[in-house]
């Protein structure tokens, strides 16, 4: 009855099966991955620090990303940061953490109205706050003039495109430093594709003397081709999941 109301008077429909409704129906959110697996790049570039997905980049996950980030349907924030707090989780389980979202283009967060990476990484903390973690969110980056839109470059042109891109201004080092200075860092993003992003982030950040921990994202592009030598290296306890692989998308 609440769903068929809420068509009524919004006009609703679930982005993952399209009934009626909610953004995200029970029975969508209720199929929602539990835990985060390691979500290497193929070929992973190089120094990258361990990535930690929640999801692959498919399905009502990659429907609720667009959703939010395109649509600015603003519902949607409350299931994908409890994607990207899992993700969290797995890849820093204990101590204290600052979660630093890759930045946005100003040109982007203007045109969307929002800045859904930054506002995942922050929920995605308080999430985390209350299930008991020593963890803060806060921007540390920012991006250098110039920097192309991602879409339709492939893992070489976005490497190209990202190289040198980011900085880390002195104000929010001095920040960090009387928060929590003994924090390890996690780069946050919604979606892992090459890989390219969170490593600038990451040398961006390892450039002004941070310690980089781990790379946590919302989901992660599927490999096309089978699981590769690397990601059968990492370490996993019996019955684990088996980690998923960014495509070269």
């Amino acid at each position: 009855m609440r769903d068929a109301v809420t068509d009524l008077l919004l006009g609703g429909r679930c982005v993952g099966c399209g009934r009626p409704g909610r953004l995200l129906c029970p029975a969508c959110a209720e199929g929602l991955p539990l835990r985060a697996v390691p979500a290497w790049p193929s070929p992973p570039p190089a120094g990258l620090v361990p990535p930690w997905a929640a999801a692959p980049y498919d399905g009502v996950v990659r429907a609720m990303v667009l959703g939010l980030k395109e649509q600015r349907l603003l519902a949607l924030a409350r299931p994908l940061t409890g994607l990207l707090a899992t993700a969290v989780a797995a890849a820093v389980p204990a101590g204290p953490v600052v979660l630093v979202p890759v930045p946005s283009r100003p040109s982007s967060v203007r045109a969307r109205g929002h800045d859904p990476t930054y506002a995942l990484a922050v929920g995605a903390a308080a999430r985390l706050r209350r299930e008991g973690y020593d963890v803060r969110a806060t921007r540390l980056l920012r991006t250098r003039p110039g920097l192309l839109d991602q879409a339709g470059l492939d893992a070489a042109a976005r490497a190209r495109n990202l190289a040198g891109s980011m900085t880390c201004p002195s104000r929010g080092l001095r920040r960090l430093a009387a928060l929590a200075p003994r924090a390890r860092v996690v780069v946050c993003d919604d979606v892992l594709t090459t890989g390219a992003t969170a490593r600038e982030a990451q040398r961006a950040l390892e450039a002004v003397g941070l310690h980089v921990a781990a790379v946590a994202v919302v989901a992660a592009t599927r490999r096309r081709h089978g699981v590769s030598r690397r990601s059968q290296e990492i370490p996993r306890e019996p019955g684990a999941s088996v980690p998923f692989e960014v495509g070269d998308k």
